[in-house]
């Protein structure tokens, strides 16, 4: 009962936590527009840092939280995946690129048919 009451104390935070993380990407436009007069580098070097502070920030919502076992999640099943070799690829690369050779082959014969035969019966090949 009073993890519910916890969650939800947390979750009535959760606007202000987002309210703070979208100020700060304002700040950062508005700094990076005022100081155009430095380098680049400086100047993405700063937007990193506000964009990583920003995510930091948002990471400690409810959402965040759960975007962010999402991807814990995604990369455990990744690392599940079996990738094929790379014999396996190439075989199976070859096979797809034979397929498209064929059918693009068979379409243009279709179409060739049947521009011929729309000619005949409309009379404009003889």
């Amino acid at each position: 009962m009073v993890l519910k009451t916890d969650n939800q104390e947390e979750s009535g935070l959760d606007w202000l936590k987002w309210l703070l993380a979208l100020a700060l990407l304002l700040a950062g436009l508005i700094a990076n527009y005022y100081y155009s007069e430095l380098s680049l580098l400086i100047r993405t070097m700063g937007w990193l840092a506000v964009l990583a502070l920003s995510g930091l920030i948002a990471s400690r919502t409810r959402k965040g939280k759960w975007v962010l076992d999402f991807f814990q999640d995604s990369r455990a099943e990744l690392r599940k995946v079996v990738w094929p070799t790379r014999q396996e690829t190439l075989q199976t690369t070859m096979v797809v690129a034979a397929m498209v050779v064929i059918l693009a082959l068979l379409l243009w014969g279709m179409d060739g048919i049947l521009v011929w035969l729309i000619g005949w019966l409309t009379g404009q090949r003889g």
